[in-house]
């Protein structure tokens, strides 16, 4: 793998040499052959509405998506409080208001009918702190519509574990006094599941048992949001979001083991949960002393019942069933209040200043139970499960942005944040810190159709408040005993994208990163027998993206397009038990999804076929570790009718070469007894010690078959 990161990178080098070298007229050539080419007004790619009639889109995400060579970025869900910006879409030239609504929900929400047009630049070029490399701008004339509009999704799958018929979504808008108004409702439902062997084995490879496994996951998600905004006769903005969630989840792996010599035993865990969660948002930006001022306010709350089952029952007709549950019931919060004001000087230059200050808590009530000889549920004592988590923040930020020439452009920050984290209960203390935050963009066209990003930055990291908490992962009978003493992890960053447009034939990004953390969180031995989430000094990553659209049209496939996007990365840090430098725990290794489409000329269908496979480290705990691998690529097809009664329907076909899931758990430490015994006992130990047994899983769900309805009116 190391070698493939060094051939990987060289050729993402030698790709950024010759997009850089290859000649300005090849990218300025204009043809007649395909629509999804944009025009170039003031540096900014600029597609209209009407190049995307092909796809018939029915809302603003059916046409971001086939935008050549652009990806949504949806950036760091846990980014702290709010930040600056780091997705890479812009409504209006402004960022989506809310925290936990991501791009992919607010543009499935706008209807076709009121994009103006999509625009591409470089965010460093923009007056928003933060942004950098290629940023989509979505223009819209929702101000000036009238009556209402919506928009309509339903998605059923069917496949062998169970069928789904309710994961789909739904949205109206239009006019509210002298505002605009959106009401949606929509439901991430699943119905996944997965079946085949496991064999259990010790240090010399001697089965010790084996396992037939059947694992069932449902999941309902149905959210209620809406949202409003109004743009004053002045100029001055409000925009207002509010969310109110269900997330119900019922998942469970039943067992049948066997053994050699030995009753039959059945083995069933379940994982239950019952969460609601709201947020409710608000902005208002106006005209203050010859600059704009921004003021934001979030609350965001959450309730989460989790409750986790394992047991034994045995076909010996002595031994009484055994079992344990953990229960736990966490209460989540976060307040933020933000205050951002820009205005601009001679020489088009930028200066902004922004204040935020938040509040986070995490409420954690957690209990551990075992069923004793009667078959009843006795509690076992947990040292650090019932406590709270609580952090005040402050942050402090300027920035600067200039046009240092025709073709280059400058944005610098700089600041800090205060932070005091508490938390409660037996091993509770407090403590506060101060870290500095920043970063320097560069912005470069160095000739027409090729874009050039630098950007340079330090930033501090979100802690899991979890993993300040005690807890107990009843299936794999494994324990973390929380850690009072977390401190929030630190990175600097340093990335450059190169964005090729290739006229007629598409465009293509690549980006080579290298990150290097401080305080990163890993595993980290508490006692002689214990462990859990801790800082280590310092670790290294870098890796290289790259984003790519081709076009057919110039050789003669009118319609067809293959989209590409992938990335390899490579990471290190000494291992806190062994001392040996390793990747960091289940770090991603490469993901790449690719994607041919053929709208048919002169025609309302469409066909197409993808694959996506992925790979990350093995998740390393200091008694265990962990591997998952995919067994195939995930591969599919699909057919598309873009007007059958004026609704969309497309078919797809999935899972084609028949992935399979692989997963190996290696436990260390000694394992006492004969192969042929029941259960017999084991001592847990060291990575760095002997090998105890190792369970190697293979789990088969074979074809997934899912239906797309969609429709606007």
């Amino acid at each position: 793998m190391d070698n493939r990161i060094g051939i990987y990178t060289g050729i993402a080098a030698g790709a950024m040499i010759a997009m850089i070298s290859l000649p300005a007229t090849a990218q300025t050539q204009t043809s007649d052959l395909s629509s999804l080419q944009p025009r170039t007004e003031s540096g900014r790619q600029i597609y209209d509405v009407g190049q995307f009639s092909r796809f018939n889109p029915r809302t603003a995400l059916d046409m971001v998506r086939q935008v050549p060579g652009f990806t949504i970025d949806t950036g760091d869900s846990d980014e702290r409080g709010l930040g600056q910006a780091d997705e890479n879409v812009l409504i209006n030239g402004a960022r989506i208001s809310g925290k936990n609504i991501d791009a992919f929900t607010f543009l499935g929400r706008i209807s076709a009918a009121n994009v103006v047009r999509i625009e591409i630049v470089d965010g460093a070029t923009l007056s928003i702190s933060g942004l950098s490399g290629q940023v989509l701008n979505l223009v819209t004339n929702a101000s000036e519509a009238s009556g209402i509009s919506g928009n309509f999704k339903w998605q059923p799958q069917w496949r062998r574990s169970g069928n789904n018929w309710f994961a789909g979504e739904a949205s109206i808008s239009g006019k509210l006094g002298k505002g605009d108004f959106t009401l949606s409702i929509e439901n991430d439902a699943a119905r996944n599941g997965v079946e085949g062997p496991e064999r259990v084995t010790d240090r010399f490879g001697n089965l010790l048992f084996a396992r037939d496994e059947v694992a069932r996951y449902r999941q309902d998600q149905p959210k209620l949001s809406g949202s409003y905004s109004r743009t004053g006769d002045g100029g001055s903005v409000f925009n207002a979001n509010a969310a109110y969630q269900l997330y119900r989840k019922r998942e469970s792996v039943a067992t049948d083991r066997t053994q050699v010599g030995q009753p039959d035993i059945f083995e069933l865990y379940s994982s239950n949960e019952d969460e609601w969660n709201a947020e409710f948002s608000t902005d208002y930006e106006f005209a203050l002393g010859g600059g704009r001022l921004k003021l934001i306010g979030l609350q965001r709350f959450e309730h989460s019942p989790v409750s986790d089952f394992f047991g034994q029952t045995f076909f010996d007709g002595t031994t009484p069933p055994n079992g344990s549950r953990f229960d736990r019931i966490t209460d989540e919060g976060e307040s933020i209040l933000r205050a951002e004001y820009g205005w601009k000087t001679a020489g088009g230059t930028d200066w902004g200043i922004s204040v935020e200050g938040a509040y986070n808590f995490l409420d954690n009530e957690g209990a551990l139970a075992v069923l004793d000889a009667q078959g009843v549920f006795q509690p076992i004592p947990l040292t650090n499960a019932n406590s709270k988590v609580t952090e005040y923040r402050g942050e402090l930020i300027t920035s600067y942005g200039r046009p240092l020439s025709d073709d280059l452009t400058l944005q610098a920050t700089l600041g800090g944040e205060y932070s005091k984290i508490s938390q409660s209960g037996a091993k509770g203390q407090s403590r506060s810190f101060v870290r500095p935050k920043g970063s320097v963009s560069l912005a470069w066209k160095p000739q027409p159709g090729l874009d050039l990003s630098l950007k340079v930055e330090r930033s501090v990291g979100q802690l899991d408040f979890f993993d300040f908490v005690e807890s107990v992962d009843v299936s794999q009978n494994n324990g973390n005993a929380g850690n009072p003493g977390l401190v929030p992890p630190q990175s600097w960053r340093a990335e450059l994208e190169a964005t090729r447009k290739l006229g007629p034939w598409g465009s293509l990004t690549v980006n080579i990163y290298g990150e290097k953390f401080s305080d990163i969180v890993d595993s980290i031995p508490i006692t002689a027998t214990t462990e859990a989430r801790g800082n280590l000094d310092s670790a290294t990553s870098f890796g290289v993206g790259v984003v790519s659209s081709i076009l057919f049209d110039p050789i003669g496939w009118r319609g067809a397009k293959l989209d590409f996007d992938g990335e390899l990365r490579k990471s290190s840090l000494r291992d806190p038990l062994t001392g040996i430098h390793r990747r960091i725990g289940d770090d991603k290794i490469f993901t790449y999804e690719v994607t041919l489409r053929h709208d048919i000329p002169n025609s309302q269908w469409a066909w197409g076929a993808g694959a996506e496979d992925f790979r990350y480290s093995d998740t390393l705990r200091l008694d265990q570790t962990t591997r998952f691998r995919t067994g195939a690529p995930y591969t599919w097809v699909f057919v598309e009718h873009k007007n059958i009664f004026g609704l969309t329907v497309k078919a797809d076909l999935g899972n084609l070469l028949g992935r399979s899931e692989k997963f190996t758990r290696t436990a260390y430490g000694t394992l006492l007894g004969q192969p042929g015994d029941l259960d017999p006992p084991f001592i847990r130990g060291r990575r760095d010690g002997p090998l105890g047994f190792t369970e190697d899983r293979s789990r088969e769900f074979g074809l997934i078959y899912r239906l797309t309805v969609s429709g606007s009116f």
